[in-house]
């Protein structure tokens, strides 16, 4: 049996990211859950460097590193049990010796497995919850002083990145995104302005706001997945604007939206740590459906 080579690729060809996508589909098929996140896909697609694992000349396993220190890697139904995933693991691994943050998603158990045998301890969980949109919506009204409107792409892309950084200054992804991260998915398939609420604080002096538009507050992001499933993307506040209930006021906006164009399940992802945040969700209807796990050391 050969050994698994893996080998870095600056920048992938277009038949190699073709060959990544078609085994993550491959690992989703088998796994019921998509193995990588988002932005990875996004950075694949974009042609970042990323490492690629071959048995045998053939595709087996693909990993990327993003520069915050976080990683994921996924293989091929077929060739595991058969030392990709270490490989992988082993090629992500820092020159003192050091791991990085690694994702598994949906928490199955060979990759529980795989990082007992690194020993890896979990650092994070992170939730995905679900929610019927058939089931009844409370009303919720903005705080007086605020309204609610639709993002203005062209117009609004600067301010929200400035409140998306207050209102995940911790936050060890969410909060460095970028105008370029923010531009690559308003030209996603999935991108629609109609549902990406803002509430802004409407003027009350002649220097706030430009004379139509009040200072960003707090957001909710609405995405609509290909299986037609609703999620609740993104929701941020300032966090001098926290405890006034804008958090589940705009969530109730997106998720009425949602449910206007048709959809018949919501879903979000929240920190098990953020108790909150779990906390407002469960009191509107979410569910534990599963989670993904930060692995490290």
């Amino acid at each position: 049996m050969s050994e698994p080579r893996v080998v870095v690729r600056d920048r992938p060809a277009t038949g190699e990211i073709a060959e990544v996508l078609a085994l993550v589909a491959a690992a989703a098929a088998a796994d019921g859950v998509h193995p990588l996140s988002e932005q990875t896909m996004l950075a694949l697609r974009a042609g970042r460097p990323g490492l690629l694992a071959r048995v045998g000349g053939e595709l087996a396993g693909y990993a990327y590193r993003d520069d915050a220190g976080s990683a994921e890697f996924v293989v091929h139904p077929d060739r595991r049990r058969r030392g990709v995933g270490r490989a992988l693991a082993m090629a992500l691994r820092d020159p003192d010796g050091g791991w990085p943050r690694v994702w598994a998603h949906g928490d199955l158990p060979a990759a529980a497995a795989l990082a007992a045998a690194l020993g890896w301890v979990r650092l994070r969980i992170l939730w995905q919850l679900r929610r019927s949109l058939a089931d009844p919506l409370p009303a919720a009204a903005p705080p007086p002083g605020v309204r609610l409107r639709a993002f203005e792409p062209g117009r609004d892309e600067n301010a929200w990145l400035e409140l998306n950084r207050r209102a995940f200054a911790d936050h060890p992804e969410q909060g460095r995104w970028t105008l370029d991260d923010l531009l690559a998915r308003e030209r996603a398939p999935w991108f629609d302005p109609t549902g990406f609420f803002l509430a802004e604080q409407t003027a009350q002096r002649a220097d706030e706001g430009d004379g139509e538009h009040g200072r960003l507050i707090g957001f909710h992001w609405t995405k609509v997945h290909e299986d037609g499933v609703g999620e609740v993307y993104v929701v941020g506040i300032d966090p001098a604007e926290r405890g006034r209930g804008l958090g589940r006021t705009l969530t109730l906006a997106g998720l009425g939206h949602l449910r206007s164009i048709g959809l018949a399940t919501a879903m979000l992802y929240v920190d098990d740590e953020n108790l909150p945040a779990v906390r407002m969700y469960e009191a509107l209807g979410f569910v534990r459906w599963r989670a993904d796990v930060m692995y490290g050391n």
